[in-house]
């Protein structure tokens, strides 16, 4: 019979250990060697870990990046691709190998001058080292948002101050100019509400047959003539109006002042008005350039009064030109210029009366203005009229500078007795007192000698202008300083009533018309110009014409940017009024998301 041995690992356990206990004895470096190369081993896989990780990074990174400059170009307002092809476009030219999940998410409100995309991507990244643990690879997956908001407003207001402006409106009570002053004051203070006003620059452009710029603007274009500084308005030719710029270099004739019209040929309808003249001067007609002070701005709207034809290209065109950046010199010029010098402490530099700062014709703020166009700015033109183009005259070029062929005395007085007889069969008399006596050369300049003609006493053959040319007596006047003191056609009936063509040649061939046909052209050319450099125009058709509403409308830019106020004092079936219309662009500008 065998026995059954029962056997037990007890002994090779203790074999073990004695192993152990030999090799923890062992002094020839054995343990050493086998702590050195699970020590390797260890350190292999975690540089190798590592390495993967910073590929890993890497393409993260780079995709990050990538996508970021890819939403921020899709987001830009001014770029006109659609903002998905833009993130795709850049992914695919990348020189990562990532990919789009999903489309890009595009919230588009460009009537509020904002754009937010979304776009996500990820890339899959091979692994080295951490494929021995089961990672083959590792996805990177990035997210980009980027938002743009309009970082400046810029906006020129087009305002008629035409004499039609002086007619009742359908508002209660008030002419056309009071319910635009009322209208236009309420939009300049509803803009700056709650908004950080070094943001928004406000210019006014008031118009009639012409755009008074102001002394202030002109002494800074060095291209403007100076024959005279009577007043600061300029003439523009067809070509003009095919740019939005005015170069302050480029060589612009002054504006004569002279006044065309003597409504009846009446003696006494001598002197050149100012509220006639074809550049007028008076107050409210000078244009405000860009400046955020609401008390100026209301000023302005204030002092306008009506008088004059109707200009509306010219009015376009110099608010297009307050808005391009080939004008910043002017503007910056005027940032550095005192409203009053004569307040200002020469010492100090401080205003005399308050002790601060002098106020500047522009704030310092906008010495940058008018920005670049493709600038982090939205320039927004409103346009109002309640009328049509009309004619305007331009002096001709023989008559605008230098010496005339008349004399002015002072120093002479005349009474002239009218009398007449009225309905009743009553005899009428008045007595006007005139003063000052005119000479005028009747002969060529090299005959010797010369004959002068003295107008009021109607004297001709004259050897010398009337009280000859000694100290304070007749002065010969350069034609600038002629039309500033009698009109074109009292100098044609009265100062040459010797000469048997004296209307044809110093009244008809004095000036030349500007006809509406032709305004119409260049209204229309400027517009188109200012819209292809995508500034928004708002059009006003205040109770006007049809003509004027067409023009306006053609001007705007398009739907939702044209307003017309009927007679009826609404607007179409909503029924607004000039106020609420000023009101409802203020609010739709102020839709615009400005950083802070």
């Amino acid at each position: 019979m065998k026995m059954r041995v029962f056997k037990c690992n007890t002994k090779n356990y203790k074999n073990a250990a004695a192993v152990a206990r030999r090799f923890s004895r062992d002094e020839e470096g054995g343990a050493f060697i086998i702590f050195v190369v699970v020590g390797f081993l260890l350190i292999f896989a975690t540089a190798g870990i590592g390495v993967d990780i910073m590929n890993f990074e890497r393409d993260r990174a780079s995709l990050q990046g990538t996508l970021d400059r890819a939403v921020l170009a899709a987001a830009n307002v001014k770029q006109k691709l659609p903002p998905s092809d833009v993130v795709k476009s850049y992914i695919e030219k990348s020189d990562v190998h990532g990919k789009l999940i999903g489309e890009p998410e595009v919230e588009d409100d460009p009537r509020a001058g904002a754009r937010k995309v979304t776009a996500n991507a990820a890339v899959d990244v091979k692994t080295h080292f951490m494929w021995f643990f089961g990672y083959p690879s590792l996805t990177a997956s990035v997210t980009s948002v980027a938002e743009e908001a309009i970082g400046a407003i810029e906006i020129a207001m087009v305002l008629d101050i035409s004499g039609s402006m002086s007619w009742d409106s359908a508002t209660e009570d008030k002419t056309k100019m009071e319910a635009l002053q009322d209208a236009a004051t309420q939009f300049v203070t509803t803009m700056y509400e709650k908004e950080n006003p070094d943001k928004i620059s406000i210019s006014i452009i008031p118009y009639n047959n012409q755009v008074n710029a102001g002394e202030n603007i002109l002494s800074n274009m060095p291209g403007v003539t100076t024959e005279h500084d009577y007043s600061h308005c300029v003439d523009f030719v067809d070509s003009d109006f095919k740019e939005n710029a005015i170069n302050p270099n480029q060589v612009l004739n002054r504006t004569a002042h002279f006044d065309r019209r003597n409504y009846n040929d009446d003696y006494e309808d001598e002197r050149h008005y100012v509220s006639r003249s074809v550049c007028t001067t008076r107050a409210g007609s000078e244009i405000t350039a860009m400046t955020n002070i609401v008390s100026d701005l209301h000023d302005q709207i204030a002092a306008m009064s009506p008088g004059g034809n109707t200009s509306i290209d010219i009015g376009v065109k110099w608010a297009a030109a307050l808005l391009d950046p080939q004008f910043q010199p002017v503007i910056n010029k005027l940032s550095k210029q005192n409203v009053d010098p004569d307040s200002v402490d020469p010492d100090t530099g401080l205003d005399i009366s308050t002790g601060l700062s002098p106020q500047k014709i522009v704030p310092a703020v906008f010495d940058n203005r008018p920005m670049k166009y493709e600038a982090n700015v939205k320039k927004i033109m409103i346009v109002m009229t309640d009328g049509e183009n009309t004619e305007n005259w331009i002096l001709n070029e023989a008559y605008r500078d230098g010496a005339s062929d008349v004399w002015y005395n002072p120093n002479y007085e005349q009474e002239v007795t009218n009398c007449w007889y009225n309905r009743w069969g009553q005899r009428r008399c008045e007595t006007n007192r005139y003063t000052g006596e005119y000479s005028v050369r009747t002969t060529a300049p090299d005959v010797t000698p010369p004959e002068y003609y003295w107008t009021r006493q109607e004297l001709a053959g004259q050897s010398e202008p009337f009280g000859g040319e000694a100290d304070d007596q007749s002065v010969r006047l350069t034609y600038p300083q002629l039309w500033n003191r009698v009109t074109l056609d009292w100098n044609a009936e009265y100062n040459y009533a010797w000469q048997s063509n004296h209307n044809q040649t110093w009244y008809d061939n004095a000036f030349t018309t500007v006809y509406r046909s032709e305004k119409d052209t260049r209204l229309s050319d400027i517009c188109s110009e200012v819209k292809g450099k995508d500034i928004d125009v708002y059009g006003i058709a205040f109770e006007a014409p049809a003509v004027g509403v067409t023009a306006i409308d053609n001007c705007s830019s398009g739907a939702g940017f044209f307003y017309e106020v009927k007679k009826s004092g609404g607007l179409g079936e909503s029924e607004q009024t000039i106020t609420q219309v000023f009101e409802s662009i203020a609010t739709a500008i102020k839709r615009l998301r400005l950083t802070q």
